[in-house]
């Protein structure tokens, strides 16, 4: 990857709508030329998706909450993540480093939703314990920030 593909790579990040010919102008190259870049910075999975980034509440999901999820002993933590990624309502999940194994956000219509959701966790073979902080406000989310330099 090099200093072209940084510069496309965070051009998207900012704008994933981004045409090929508006990308082409900002680094210099030709629209199939930035094609070509684009489709192979998919294919080594540096590109992995494109989204829109919509505002939760407005969609009816009026609660997040972040989740801790400890598991019992000898449980495969690879097993609880795909029992996990089944439940619609959570948004992100990490596997972590601390007293907890998981960290989920998740968002819910409501705080009985949320509850419904907490107890279901609960119910998950190899979870022990859930820890749930519920999100009062969201100051942002979603930030694009600059990349890295190169090494």
């Amino acid at each position: 990857m090099d200093a072209v593909d940084r510069q496309l790579i965070q051009a998207l990040r900012e704008n994933g709508r981004a045409s090929y010919a508006e990308l082409g102008r900002l680094v210099g190259l030709s629209g199939p030329s930035v094609t070509d870049r684009i489709n192979r910075l998919e294919t080594a999975g540096v590109i992995t998706g494109y989204r829109a980034t919509v505002d939760a509440p407005s969609l009816g999901l009026g609660v997040t909450a972040l989740i801790g999820i400890q598991l019992t002993d000898a449980t495969d933590h690879e097993d609880v993540a795909a029992r996990l990624r089944e439940l619609s309502e959570v948004e992100d999940c990490w596997f972590i480093a601390g007293d907890d194994s998981f960290m989920l956000k998740a968002r819910a219509s409501d705080v009985d939703a949320l509850e419904t959701l907490i107890r279901r966790l609960s119910g998950t073979k190899g979870v022990s314990r859930t820890r749930t902080t519920v999100v009062l406000s969201t100051k942002w989310e979603n930030r694009v920030t600059e990349l890295p330099q190169e090494a």
